[in-house]
């Protein structure tokens, strides 16, 4: 028995080295896909958005709100311009996200109590750099609102602490659990690099079991095996899970040993659900071979269900807020509870116990695999593929 379970991981080992795409896919394409976004998000939201300034009133007030608005982190002043036309013919190119405007007489209607009008233009088209100028352009239009208030009330005799208290009377203190740096990369690599592994998993896998169906080669491939499907399934699969457990270890090493993102645990509860993804990833695709031993069909839907497993893997949008009928799929995708264990450990650094069921859940789905092989043996005994 063990001698033909070597034989079969040998085929296995042979077959996947046979063709270049089987690298690319394995190797090549999840390492880009990490270097993309993780260079990408390096600094954790992209800062500095190009915005321009339109300061009409040139006082020693305006001035100092265009000095404070090109020292924040999110905007970046980089154009001064002279009308609403100009500005807006800048948002229109694409050169600036958005543009500030101070009107004329600023300063001498804000210090008479005569009531002025601070405007702010955002380019929503691209959320997020239209996102980041809207907060950034709100959080100084309400300071330098607030900075008037105090003078005013501090001119008139109140005392300067006094007129802060009354401004803010209450201090609001945030506390962002699991991620106080509100870092967008901790969570944007963690989703799509992942999950991009586990696409290439299920498109090589369901690729790899319909080839020998297409190709004609199934008898053989079983008589190979020793008759046993389940020895030749697995014998195939064992290189394919150790090359892809290599990567994803490599990956997570990128991501929490050079880039330092939070690892609240030990090292071991990551590669451990890295290498049980790698293997759930398998099985989800093995029981799509099994439902549809068709090497076009079993391909486009792990390409379907890989990619929705983005969206529908509840971890950018919770399953609480999707359509029931549409909620329940995120339950069937292996990234989802990767993404879980990845929240409890990683992030909040929980004990084991607690995520001990996500661990369980990875498991289950090569069983489910494993259990409608027999449909697949036949298939396989009689290799007939339909275009």
């Amino acid at each position: 028995m063990f001698r033909i379970l070597r034989q079969s991981i040998g085929y296995g080992w042979r077959y996947f080295c046979s063709r270049r795409v089987f690298f690319v896919c394995a190797i090549i394409v999840p390492i880009a896909v990490a270097f993309f976004f993780i260079d990408l998000m390096k600094e954790g939201l992209p800062l500095k958005v190009p915005v321009s300034i339109v300061d009409l009133d040139r006082s020693s007030l305006s001035r100092r709100i265009v000095r404070n608005l090109g020292s924040t982190e999110l905007i970046d002043a980089a154009h001064m311009d002279d009308s609403y036309s100009t500005a807006i013919a800048r948002v229109r190119n694409g050169e600036t996200f958005g543009f500030f405007i101070i009107p004329r007489d600023f300063q001498r209607d804000a210090m008479n109590g005569a009531g002025t009008t601070i405007t702010f233009v955002s380019d929503m088209t691209v959320f997020v750099p239209g996102t980041l100028a809207f907060k950034g352009f709100k959080t100084m239009a309400v300071t330098s609102a607030g900075g008037l208030v105090q003078t005013t009330l501090v001119s008139s005799g109140i005392n300067e602490q006094v007129a802060g208290t009354l401004l803010q009377p209450v201090i609001i203190g945030t506390q962002a659990v699991g991620n106080p740096w509100t870092n967008y990369s901790y969570y944007l690599c963690n989703s799509f690099i992942p999950g991009a592994l586990a696409l290439m998993v299920m498109l090589l896998t369901c690729y790899t079991m319909c080839d020998e169906i297409k190709k004609g080669t199934s008898v053989q491939w079983l008589r190979r095996s020793g008759g046993s499907i389940v020895v030749a399934v697995v014998g195939k699969l064992i290189p394919q899970a150790v090359v892809f457990s290599v990567i994803g270890i490599g990956l997570q090493a990128a991501m929490f040993g050079f880039r330092y993102f939070p690892l609240n645990c030990p090292a071991w509860h990551m590669i451990l659900a890295m290498v049980l993804l790698v293997i759930a990833s398998q099985g989800f695709a093995m029981a799509l071979v099994c439902a549809v031993p068709n090497l076009r069909l079993s391909v486009s839907l792990a390409s379907l269900t890989g990619i929705l497993s983005f969206s529908i893997a509840a971890y950018s949008f919770p399953v609480q807020s999707m359509y029931g009928a549409i909620g329940i799929f995120s339950y069937i995708l292996p990234t989802r509870y990767y993404f879980l264990i990845y929240a409890d450990q990683a992030l909040n650094g929980i004990p084991l116990f607690y995520s001990r069921w996500y661990y369980v859940a990875l498991l289950i789905f090569p069983l489910v695999g494993l259990a409608g092989l027999s449909r697949f043996k036949k298939h396989c005994l009689d290799p007939v593929y339909v275009q």
